[in-house]
């Protein structure tokens, strides 16, 4: 789960499991912004990519060899140079990979395979420049080398270049060679742009070929039914496939995640099901305001346990988050610790899952659910979150000008049957596999890519080609990453800006002199735009987010969610504000 908040005058914001960006802005006070600051223009295209870094690092050098003892195989058994570097990048450790990879490159045998190698071990160090040097020298070398291909392709997607990325992977696959890492990759595209019913093929064709991979594994095993996804997680973590040392957060989540299984099944429940007759309700937005003269987010009314709470609502967040009191109010039951991080230097903040009989919002009410509690007493002084991908069984209204969110039934799709309505307060098992399907009556919506509870939109900034943005109106205001905004504008450092997260300050703030932020059919021209570094973000994702369309942005527009399959629907009229 991931979570995202604004924050004003050094009130914190909230993460849980997963770092994504949320931000305090502390500069003069900020006037409720016009009706007119958003107009309409042309669009950007729906799919398109981001292009790959300009000037990459080099990757790494060969090296000496490395103290830590070598890769131990089976009696009887002889492990290639290639194999042993492999099984080190497999089990996190990433400095002896890389040696054993570059030893095979300065042997001149398996050159190409040796750059793939440590293109790999790149990504998984985050230098996604010295990654691209590596797997475009992988291709150089020998052009019909596949994992080559499969290495590249795998930059593009963490650079956010997923149509070049599919492109690689989709000639491998075309080539005839049966890798499994080119149909990993293309279940990654599959599933960033709604194709579930395709993603599962792929991922199961994946694994089918190689089932020793920990990230097919991994991404095959949460598409399985809760029991025997709980047996094969045990039966992983049993083999200590990740050892906590090597991967010390994936570790600690996959526990946690096995915790959460397990008291579902004693339980056994059906996670968050819909427990009333009626499919569809309206709910007023509430105004949450820093002060008289400025609003900062809206909320919504949520009954746990048939307490009343007051959640901001946050497209860019995941799942429900409450404040502790809000928890021990309601009677939410503590069922396994979660540490929750986010940007700065301060470290991470304990907090819990917790389970609840019973959430109610609006007219609608659901049983046997999870949420998120924050370890603090406060989630930036209000009650907590609700993220917009909880209502992803619906059609998702966030109607600002008029003040209401509304829920109503996704239109039918003709070729798979309906799924049952329930609420996504926490990850559960796919009922329905379900490709794309653009209903007659949603021709008008963008498509987006989706990454979890994330919402990618192609986004221009001062005419540069597409990159991608994520839709939060959990952000205070709009932002963008530096290296992007620096392609486009002059970008200097904002010594009057403080920028504050879950783990304290960020220390680097800059502002960009001219920002014309183009996405959908709108445009909007900024003079003040934030600059800061969202990497954290973009890892978490596991592709470049190059920037945030924030709540000072957002809230003009009417914004209707299709999570099922991956649309959004952007409408503005400055005669409606009132």
């Amino acid at each position: 789960m991931t979570s995202t908040r604004p924050v004003q005058n050094g009130r914190q914001p909230l993460f849980s499991f997963v770092v994504v960006a949320v931000f305090c802005v502390a500069l003069a006070p900020v006037a409720r912004p016009q009706a007119n600051s958003t107009a309409p223009a042309a669009g950007t295209p729906p799919n398109s990519s981001t292009m790959p870094e300009s000037a990459p690092a080099i990757p790494r050098a060969p090296s000496a060899p490395s103290s830590a003892p070598a890769a131990v195989s089976a009696p009887h058994v002889s492990v290639s140079p290639l194999g042993g570097a492999l099984d080190l990048l497999r089990k996190g450790r990433l400095t002896e990979a890389a040696d054993a990879y570059s030893k095979i490159i300065a042997s001149g045998t398996d050159v190409a395979a040796g750059y793939a190698g440590l293109a790999r071990v790149n990504l998984k160090e985050k230098n996604v420049s010295g990654a691209y040097t590596a797997a475009a020298k992988a291709v150089d070398l020998d052009p019909k080398f596949s994992d080559g291909h499969v290495a590249l392709g795998e930059v593009y997607f963490r650079q956010g270049n997923l149509a070049d990325a599919e492109k690689e992977w989709i000639s491998v696959v075309n080539s005839g060679h049966a890798t499994a890492r080119a149909y990993y990759g293309l279940y990654l595209i599959s599933h960033a742009t709604s194709n579930f019913k395709s993603a599962k093929a792929r991922i199961d064709r994946a694994h089918q070929l190689n089932p020793d991979d920990p990230d097919i594994w991994r991404a095959w095993a949460f598409t399985l039914g809760r029991e025997q996804r709980l047996k094969e997680l045990r039966d992983f973590m049993a083999a200590q496939r990740i050892g906590p040392d090597a991967d010390a957060d994936r570790h600690e989540g996959m526990s946690h995640y096995i915790t959460m299984l397990e008291d579902e099944s004693k339980r056994s429940l059906h996670a968050c099901t819909l427990a009333t007759k009626a499919d569809s309700t309206e709910t007023n937005l509430a105004q949450l305001m820093n002060d008289p003269e400025r609003l900062r987010a809206y909320g919504i009314e949520v009954k746990l346990n048939g307490q009343s709470s007051h959640l901001m609502i946050d497209t860019g967040a995941g799942g429900i988050v409450v404040d502790r009191r809000v928890a021990e109010k309601a009677g939410v039951t503590r069922i396994v610790d979660a540490k929750t991080s986010g940007i700065g230097d301060k470290g991470d903040v304990a907090g819990y899952v917790g389970y609840v009989k019973s959430i109610q919002v609006g007219g609608l009410e659901f049983h046997d659910c999870y949420i998120d509690v924050y370890g603090k007493r406060s989630v930036q002084g209000d009650d907590g979150l609700i993220g917009t991908d909880v209502f992803s069984s619906f059609l998702v209204d966030v109607d600002f000008p008029n003040g209401k969110l509304r829920l109503s039934q996704l239109p039918a799709d003709p070729t798979v049957a309906d799924a049952p309505l329930a609420l996504q307060s926490q990850r559960s098992e796919t009922a329905v596999w379900h490709d794309r399907y653009i209903a007659p009556e949603m021709k008008s919506y963008n498509p987006i890519f989706r990454f979890g509870h994330m919402l990618l939109i192609p986004t221009s900034l001062n005419e540069s080609p597409t990159k991608l943005f994520l839709i939060d109106t959990g952000a205070w205001d709009s932002t963008v990453a530096p290296a992007f905004a620096r392609e486009t504008s002059k970008v200097r450092r904002e010594e009057d800006a403080h920028v504050t997260g879950l783990s304290g300050e960020v220390k680097n703030v800059f502002t960009v002199d001219r920002a014309n932020i183009r996405f959908a059919h709108f445009v909007q021209d900024r003079e003040d735009l934030i600059a800061f570094d969202l990497t954290p973000i973009s890892n978490s994702a596991g592709t470049e987010i190059s920037g945030i369309l924030g709540f000072r942005l957002l809230w003009q527009l009417d914004i209707k969610i299709d999570y099922r399959d991956g649309l959004v629907d952007f409408s503005y009229d400055a005669n409606r504000f009132h």
